[in-house]
C-alpha cells in the first residue's frame, strides 16, 4: 500500500483581522467565475451548433446568477433534508450557520435545475439548452470543491488496507482512503474531459439534453463507486447493508441520465 502524508495546509487561505478567506470559499468563487466565462464562450461558438444559437449575454449572465443562488440554497437545504433533518428540526437556527459546514451536492443539483427552469421560462428557451451548458462547466467547480474537502480533512474515506492510505488528523490514527482525491479526479477531471470531448468532437450541444444526461449518468456512476471507499456520514451511517445515502441519491441520477440521452438522441 502507498502511504501518503497529509499536507499541512491551513483551511484558511488568508486572514485579515476578523475576515477569513477559506480555500472552500475560494473554490466556490473560482468555480462560479470559470462557469460564467466558459458558458459565455461555448454559447457563442457557432462551430458547436448545427443551428443558430438563441443565446445572448444577458441570458448567460442571469443563468449563472440564478444558478449560484440555486446551488447554495439547494446544497444547504439538501444537506439538512438528506443527511441531518432531525438535528435541524431541533435546532432550526443552525440552518443559517453555513460556516459550520454541511452542503449536499445532490441538493445543489436540484437548486441549479430550478434556477435553469426559471431562466428558461423568463427567456422562453429550452431548459436543456441551458442545463447542457451548466453541466459542461460544472466539473471544474466540483474538482476544486473536492480538493478543498481534502485540505479541510473532511469527507475522508474508510479505513484502507490496500491501494492508498493516509492518516487524517480530523479522524483517527487509521490509514484511510483519500476519497476526496478519488472524487476530484473522477467527478472533476475525467468528467470534464468526457463532456468536452462529446461537445467538441460529436457536437452534442446540438442535441439538447444529451450533455445533461451524460453528466447525470457519469457523475452518478462515479459517485456510486467512490462511496465504496468513502466513510458514511456518522449521523446517517449505512441505509441498508452496504448502501449509503450518497449511493441511493446517485442511482436516480444514473437512470434519469440514461433516459434523457436516449430521448434526446431520438429527437
Amino acid at each position: 500500500m502507498i502511504y501518503l502524508s497529509f499536507p499541512s495546509i491551513s483551511p484558511i487561505m488568508l486572514s485579515l483581522g476578523p475576515l477569513e478567506i477559506r480555500w472552500y470559499s475560494l473554490a466556490y468563487i473560482i468555480g462560479f467565475l470559470f462557469s460564467w466565462i466558459y458558458i459565455r464562450k461555448l454559447s457563442f461558438n457557432k462551430y458547436l451548433y448545427d443551428r443558430k444559437s438563441s443565446f445572448d449575454s444577458k441570458l448567460v449572465d442571469d443563468l449563472v446568477f440564478y444558478s449560484v443562488i440555486g446551488l447554495i440554497l439547494g446544497a444547504r437545504l439538501g444537506y439538512i433534508v438528506f443527511y441531518n433533518l432531525e438535528f435541524y428540526l431541533q435546532n432550526p437556527l443552525n440552518t443559517f450557520y453555513v460556516w459550520e459546514g454541511g452542503l449536499s451536492f445532490h441538493g445543489g443539483l436540484i437548486g441549479i435545475i430550478i434556477a435553469a427552469l426559471y431562466t428558461s421560462k423568463i427567456y422562453k428557451t429550452l431548459f436543456f439548452e441551458l442545463s447542457d451548458l451548466i453541466c459542461v462547466s460544472a466539473p471544474v467547480g466540483i474538482f476544486l470543491g473536492r480538493i478543498s474537502n481534502f485540505i479541510n480533512g473532511e469527507l475522508y474515506g474508510r479505513p484502507s488496507s490496500t491501494f492508498f492510505g493516509i492518516i487524517f488528523p480530523t479522524a483517527d490514527n487509521q490509514y484511510r482512503h483519500p476519497s476526496q482525491l478519488y472524487e476530484a479526479f473522477l467527478e472533476g477531471i475525467l468528467l470534464f474531459i468526457i463532456l468536452n470531448i462529446s461537445i467538441f468532437f460529436f457536437k452534442t450541444l446540438s442535441r439538447p439534453g444529451y450533455v445533461s444526461g451524460l453528466f447525470l449518468s457519469f457523475y452518478g456512476l462515479f459517485r456510486f463507486l467512490v462511496e465504496f471507499s468513502r466513510e458514511p456520514d456518522i449521523q446517517v451511517g449505512y441505509i441498508y447493508t452496504f448502501l449509503t445515502m450518497g449511493m441511493i441519491l446517485s442511482i436516480p441520477m444514473i437512470i434519469s441520465g440514461i433516459i434523457i440521452m436516449i430521448v434526446s438522441s431520438k429527437k
